[in-house]
């Protein structure tokens, strides 16, 4: 049974002392491919590092919507000739975040809109950042159509946005926060999400899934999203580990002049 982990940050600080360790047990586990998530221009530079070092990780780059305080115009020309590399997959994560940035809204559509044109130049798709602004986000996706869609990353549990999202073909990616004792709406959301359009992801080092909440998170506990979702749709892990694996390589690697596998 393999995993394809869609969307992990090696590129963080906490994996600095044993990085190479932590990969190379996660790739022995049975997690054979990995999206390694830009947020920043200095972090989409270090998740190309990592990806052109081990051949099953890939990598997107953009500035998200926490990462924009210093943002000047320039950093999305940098931001387009990164993507240019062979081993970035998407444009991401971009997007908006009213939970913690409640100041520089305006900014935040003006750079998220700016990305999703750089994600069509190149003809990639994007991975969005949405918290608290699920009908902002939705507006600018429907006024701005990305042409090779995306995925929601780590999507929250409301039922109107996976409504719209999957009416806008976007895949929805669950993460460790399905699995939480006090995850309200968990059951209703994956049980309305078709498995075909379902990825899953551990957002490490965060949102460690129970029982290892709290702790730093790594991609080999992706298995524990994936018991989940089995769990509620009353199917073997085996078979989400499978349509998962198949859906991430459609929306990340398709368009690759690479191997799958």
């Amino acid at each position: 049974m393999e995993f394809f982990d869609s969307h992990a940050h090696y590129n963080d600080e906490k994996f600095d002392l044993d990085q190479e360790e932590i990969l190379k047990t996660i790739y022995n586990s049975g997690i054979s491919k990995i999206i390694n998530a830009g947020y920043s221009l200095e972090s989409s530079e270090k998740a190309i590092q990592i990806a052109n070092s081990h051949k099953f990780i890939y990598a997107t780059v953009g500035i998200s919507p926490n990462d924009i305080n210093n943002f000047k115009q320039e950093n999305l020309s940098a931001i387009e000739k990164l993507a240019k590399n062979k081993k970035v997959v998407a444009i991401g994560e971009i997007g908006l975040d009213y939970y913690w940035n409640k100041e520089n809204k305006q900014k935040q559509r003006k750079v998220f809109i700016e990305q999703i044109k750089i994600a069509n130049k190149l003809d990639l798709p994007i991975v969005i950042h949405t918290r608290e602004a699920i009908y902002d986000t939705l507006d600018i996706l429907k006024n701005n159509i990305c042409n090779k869609k995306g995925v929601f990353h780590c999507c929250p549990l409301n039922i109107d946005l996976i409504k719209e999202a999957l009416k806008l073909e976007f895949y929805i990616s669950f993460a460790g926060p399905v699995t939480f004792k006090n995850s309200k709406n968990a059951e209703e959301i994956i049980k309305n999400v078709p498995l075909e359009k379902m990825l899953i992801e551990t957002d490490s080092p965060y949102l460690s899934p129970e029982p290892f909440r709290g702790k730093r998170n790594n991609s080999e506990n992706i298995k524990y999203i994936a018991q989940k979702i089995a769990y509620i749709k009353n199917i073997s892990i085996e078979q989400v580990a499978k349509e998962t694996y198949k859906n991430a390589e459609e929306i990340f690697l398709s368009h690759l002049k690479l191997p799958k596998n």
